[in-house]
This record gives structure tokens, sequence and C-alpha cells, in this order.
């Protein structure tokens, strides 16, 4: 692992990941639109509302999936002191927020005709409102030092700390009585009717895509900021040492 702490080695093979990215996720995309939005079947009792079903919920898996990396990422840097670790969680982080807040923005437009409100503090909601202030909270931590190591200390244990929000989300509507609907997948199978699982899993595959070729776009803005803070400090020191 430590050899991916090599910021020129981590980037050849993210740039190589990252056509393929970006191309999958058009395609994905492009095929899955029409058939979410326009040619699938209305749900029996929610009608065409259940088309927001296609973005929320990949939207909240992106979310998780996002959540659960930058965890991994953080526990690496903490431990091993991995930089491109840090790296990676400050660079998806901002993704993570948008999509969290699109997840939560869908399930309120898709809950007030099923529910009769916007919102309810349903366990699922509230634990996700959570996720949705954890992300903001790193981004805020990790820039609220004038010292970049401890803004990048603190926000790094915030996210590891945070993580435990992520099996609560999942099994929430298990483990309390809630409004919200129940996970499509269990033990004994898919939840929902078969007519949905294509164009779910098409939107799914685009915006894990989507968000991949973001990340490695993201981790070059990253790294380029890295070098040019890294080359004001030295410069600052420069500055100040005693002329001979």
């Amino acid at each position: 692992m430590h050899r991916f702490a090599n910021p020129t080695t981590f980037m050849r093979i993210a740039n190589a990941v990252f056509p393929w990215a970006a191309g999958l996720a058009v395609v994905l995309f492009l095929a899955g639109l029409p058939i979410a939005l326009v040619t699938s079947p209305p749900d029996y009792q929610q009608g065409d509302t259940v088309r927001l079903f296609y973005i929320h919920v990949p939207s909240a898996w992106i979310s998780l999936l996002v959540y659960g990396s930058m965890a991994v990422s953080s526990a690496a840097f903490l431990i091993w002191r991995h930089p491109m670790a840090n790296v990676s969680a400050r660079a998806i982080a901002p993704m993570g927020a948008t999509f969290t807040g699109l997840a939560l923005i869908t399930g309120m437009l898709w809950g007030q005709p099923m529910w009769g409100t916007f919102w309810v503090w349903d366990a699922r909601l509230t634990s996700f409102l959570l996720l949705f202030f954890l992300y903001l909270g790193y981004i805020a931590l990790a820039d609220a030092f004038e010292d970049p190591e401890r803004g990048d200390k603190a926000a790094a244990i915030l996210a590891v700390v945070g993580s435990v929000n992520l099996p609560i989300i999942h099994f929430s509507v298990e483990w309390w009585n809630t409004l919200h609907q129940p996970s499509i997948v269990k033990m004994g199978g898919f939840t929902v009717d078969g007519s949905i699982l294509l164009p779910l899993f098409l939107m799914l595959g685009a915006f894990t895509c989507y968000t991949v070729a973001v990340w490695v776009l993201r981790l070059r803005a990253e790294l380029l900021a890295v070098k040019l803070r890294n080359a004001r400090m030295s410069e600052v020191s420069l500055s100040r040492m005693p002329a001979e």
C-alpha cells in the first residue's frame, strides 16, 4: 500500500481509470435517464412520483460510499501517515456532501405526496441529515487551522468517528419503526418490482462512474493546491532566514 503514497504512482493509476469512468458515466446516463424518467412504468400507488426513486437511491448510495471511502482513507492517514489517503479524502468530501444534499432534497420531494409532509424526524432521515452535517464538518475542519497538518488530523478524526453513523443509516429502518421505505436489498432478495431494477442499476452505475471521474479531477486540483501551499511555505521560510 505504501507504494501508492507516491503521488506520481497514484495519479498514474487514477489518470488511467479516468477515461473509462467518464466514458461509462456518459453511456450509462444516456441509457438510464430515458428509461428512468420516461419509459419505466409508473407505480400503482405513487404514479410518476416514483421516478424520483431513480435519483434519490443512487444519490444516497453515493453518499454512503463516499463517506465510507473517506473514513478508510482518514484511518490510513492517521495510522500510517499515508499522504495520498488524506488528499483523496479531501478531494472527494465535497462530492459526498453534494450527493447527500441531493438525496435529502429528492427524499423530501418524494415524501411530501407519500407522507403528506416534506420532513419527519424519522430515524433514516435524521441519521442521513447527520451525515450531511458530518460532511460539512469535515470540510470546515480541514481548512479551519492555520497549520494545515492540524486541520487534516482533526478532519480525519471526525471522518473516522462519524463512520459509526453508516450502519445506523443502513439498519435504521429495521431497528426502529420508521416511515421510510425498507432497503431495496435484503437477505431474501430485492424488495422492489423487477421492472424497477434495470433503470435503477443503470443509474447506480452512472452515478458511481461519474463520482469516480470527478474524484480524479478533484485529486489533480488537490495535488496542485498542495504544491502551491508548500511553495508558499518555502518562500515564507526563506524570507524569515537571517541574511548573511
